[in-house]
């Protein structure tokens, strides 16, 4: 049995791991995809795929199978077990709600990256009280699964963020600027849901802060080479060069900007998903297509009102939705890495609630780890980047200071 158990756990971290890195190996290959004067000799005058909103209305759609998959678990166990107690079926098995603390409401926190944990002092050695406090809990339902819409929103402007500072930084970098969450989600979890860090996480979360550092000044000093020429200053004549390098830096520091800048909205996204499920009972895999639902309807009523107040106004922009439509539907590239990106999330999301549940938040945040390592090395191996020293050292640091966090490792002092 302990060995089923192992390869279970196994095939889950597996799982995680691989549909996680193609996730964003495929967001970034869907950016270098060529929408525009494909042919013309001169690359400056190509047009490449620059949807970000599309893109975050993609996601949504692949949360939105989560729900589904939700609904057919549902359904699949009341035919089991021939209807449950006023029809409401949880999906956690009973002995997860044995470990009910809030330590563990903090590892069930529905999100794509896993939540930093910061469990309460005693959590453990109170188990009585927590099962009393989870016994307390209402399922979440009819009007009430409005809350989701919140972090329905934090992620919709997270995500949208991110997939604009991806046009101008590498997937490796990208990745690893997204570990800087911990350190809004260490502080938010003091302001707002009343943690307390200890010495250790502090120390870590200053490690933290130096390795994005170095990170995002690795992608500054050697900026990733654009496929995106269009933007270029074409100008002609002596400083020509020198022009389009500073461009490419300031594109760089735009894109470390706008990651850095989303991981304020995807921690407020943590933080108000523990604030909802410490007072539901809502299931983590039901939570991702509750919000992935909301999402999407959101991003789907902002379309239009974009496209009337800002995209009409710049043909082929961000915001230019009828491009953006005509963009996914002739390219055969685009649409189809739109549906592997949608299934990648879908079953990301799913590996990694699986992992938080069968093995812990701390697996998860070490396999999310590895992630962002496995994406760096399928990088370099593409050509999409070229290796940096720099970017290996804050790499190092930043890894250590998140598995200090996480209590992957301990400090040495």
């Amino acid at each position: 049995m302990a060995v089923n158990s192992a390869y279970y756990g196994g095939m889950l971290a597996a799982g995680m791991l691989v549909t996680g890195t193609l996730n964003t190996l495929l967001t970034k290959l869907q950016d270098k995809q060529c929408v525009g004067n494909c042919s013309d000799p001169d690359a400056s005058k190509r047009e490449y795929f620059e949807q970000p909103v599309w893109q975050t209305l993609n996601m949504f759609y692949g949360e939105m199978l989560c729900l589904a998959c939700f609904y057919l678990v549902s359904l699949l166990r009341r035919h089991r077990d021939d209807g449950g107690r006023d029809g409401y079926m949880p999906i956690a098995e009973p002995s997860d709600e044995n470990e009910s603390s809030n330590a563990r409401i903090a590892e069930d926190v529905p999100t794509t990256d896993a939540l930093p944990v910061t469990a309460s002092v005693g959590a453990e050695e109170q188990p009585t009280d927590a099962l009393a406090a989870e016994a307390q809990l209402k399922p979440i339902s009819g009007w009430t699964t409005l809350w989701m819409w919140i972090p329905a929103v934090c992620d919709l402007m997270g995500t949208t963020l991110m997939n604009v500072g991806l046009f101008f930084t590498t997937a490796s970098v990208y990745q690893m600027l997204r570990g800087a969450v911990v350190i809004f989600s260490g502080l938010f979890s003091v302001l707002f849901l009343g943690h307390r860090l200890e010495r250790f996480q502090i120390v870590s979360l200053a490690l933290v802060v130096l390795g994005v550092t170095i990170v995002g000044l690795s992608n500054v000093v050697s900026p990733p080479v654009q496929a995106y020429y269009h933007s270029k200053r074409q100008d002609s004549g002596l400083g020509e060069d020198s022009q389009e390098v500073d461009v490419e830096v300031l594109k760089a520091i735009l894109g470390v900007t706008l990651v850095l800048g989303a991981q304020i909205f995807t921690a407020t996204q943590f933080v108000v998903e523990e604030k909802i499920i410490r007072r539901y009972h809502l299931t983590p895999l039901r939570a991702v297509g509750l919000e992935g639902s909301y999402g999407a309807i959101t991003v789907m009523a902002a379309i239009p009102v974009l496209h009337l107040a800002i995209g009409r106004y710049n043909p082929g922009g961000y915001f230019d939705a009828s491009s953006g439509f005509r963009q996914i539907i002739d390219n055969l590239s685009v649409w189809q890495t739109s549906i592997y990106i949608m299934l990648s999330i879908a079953m990301f999301n799913f590996f990694g609630l699986s992992v938080t549940r069968y093995l812990s938040a701390t697996s998860r945040a070490t396999i999310d780890t590895c992630r962002t390592l496995f994406i760096w090395m399928s990088s370099l191996a593409l050509g999409w980047e070229s290796f940096s020293w720099i970017q290996v050292i804050g790499f190092v640091v930043l890894v250590y200071g998140t598995f200090v966090y996480n209590r992957v490792v301990k400090l040495p002092f």
